[in-house]
């Protein structure tokens, strides 16, 4: 390929923000793998900016993001985030500090979970394989029971009251929604369940029940189940290959997700994308996990959500034949037993991470390499 042609090349501006405990680490396991499949790719070109905005930043500062951050982030096509929270901050503060506080302004309203047994791992599901477990959560992302709204009074009184208020707006709810069944609709199966807690909560509840029924008649095409969420706990142990679709509240498959992850085989595998479906502002993606100071600076924190999480922000920038031959890369890599622990193997991160790197390599012999 020429100069001139390389000179041509789209180019993504990516908001790198590592964050804390083991963010750093897998983080810069995904940004390695990401250059070295756009280098051997030659398709397009990935650009980082590196934000170090972390609870250490707060405790130095008083702010996990200074003045003027978050139009500092607006420049970019996306957010690369790794994880946040410390064991010296509550989490309320890191969670409000960082993560939510880029969510809500930047109104990336559809959180998608992606779940499934990747090949060479195993669920601790009995007799659950490859394909049995297939399915993505769509978590709603900007209200709801994380809406922030609520108060306490007479503190260390016996009388001292807190409360936690739900919100819950039509405009919020379908949007969602909506988004939920062009996303199924889009899937083989065609197929979505619709998780709430209608016969407790009178309200808000039954207000996601009437509109998923009349926002599913403007998709005719793609199956509808209601389900109470505690049921869709067993429905989800018991019965993996009967879903697809779920959507949920931001409460609600914030639990579910998770649980969908440890029964895929790992949290260490999860990805997570908090999208602006109206691409108004740049889109944030990260692995599902958390900071795990337990593990933090081990070497043995598993990549490959992360990686996963670099496979779906390629798909959202448009790169999909770069996100397919990712993933693929990473099962590769999985199926030849070279994982870290928690999915029974005993390598670190960098040796998953240089083993990935090979397979992309490896997956474009015959191909020119670009130059970075």
């Amino acid at each position: 390929m020429s100069p001139h042609a390389v000179s041509e090349l789209k180019t993504y501006s990516i908001a790198n923000i590592p964050a804390d405990g083991i963010g750093p680490e897998v983080i810069s396991a995904g940004v390695e793998v990401l250059k070295c499949l756009s280098e051997a790719s030659g398709s397009y070109k990935i650009e980082f900016e590196d934000y170090d905005w972390s609870s250490e930043t707060y405790k130095q500062t008083g702010s996990y993001i200074p003045e003027g951050g978050l139009d500092s982030l607006k420049k970019h096509d996306a957010i690369f985030f790794g994880a946040v929270g410390a064991p010296d901050v509550p989490d309320h503060l890191s969670l409000w500090g960082l993560r939510l506080a880029i969510c809500q302004p930047f109104q990336q309203y559809a959180n998608v979970r992606p779940t499934k047994i990747l090949r060479g791992t195993t669920s601790p599901l009995r007799n659950a394989k490859t394909g049995d477990l297939d399915w993505v959560i769509i978590r709603e992302n900007s209200e709801g029971e994380y809406a922030g709204q609520g108060g306490r009074s007479h503190r260390g009184l016996p009388w001292e009251t807190a409360t936690e208020v739900s919100i819950f707006t039509r405009h919020c709810v379908e949007r969602l929604i909506r988004f939920a069944f062009e996303t199924a609709q889009k899937r083989p199966r065609k197929h979505i369940t619709v998780v709430t807690k209608s016969n407790a909560q009178r309200n808000g509840m039954v207000m996601w029940d009437e509109v998923a029924g009349i926002v599913a008649k403007d998709f005719p095409d793609v199956k509808v189940e209601k389900m109470l969420v505690d049921a869709m706990t067993c429905r989800m142990v018991l019965q993996p290959n009967s879903l697809d679709t779920i959507v949920a509240t931001n409460l609600h498959a914030d639990i579910l997700s998770d649980l969908a992850a440890a029964l895929a085989g790992s949290i260490g595998i999860a990805p997570t994308s908090n999208l602006d479906p109206t691409r108004e502002h740049p889109s944030m993606f990260e692995p599902i996990h958390g900071s795990a100071f337990d593990i933090t600076g081990k070497g043995v924190a598993n990549p490959v959500g992360t990686f996963w999480t670099a496979a779906e922000m390629l798909r959202w920038l448009g790169e999909e034949e770069a996100a397919d031959r990712l993933l693929e890369c990473v099962e590769n890599v999985c199926e030849s037993k070279v994982v870290t622990r928690d999915l029974g193997g005993t390598a670190g991160t960098k040796e998953v991470t240089a083993a990935v790197c090979e397979e992309i390599k490896k997956s474009y012999v015959g191909k020119k390499v670009v130059e970075s």
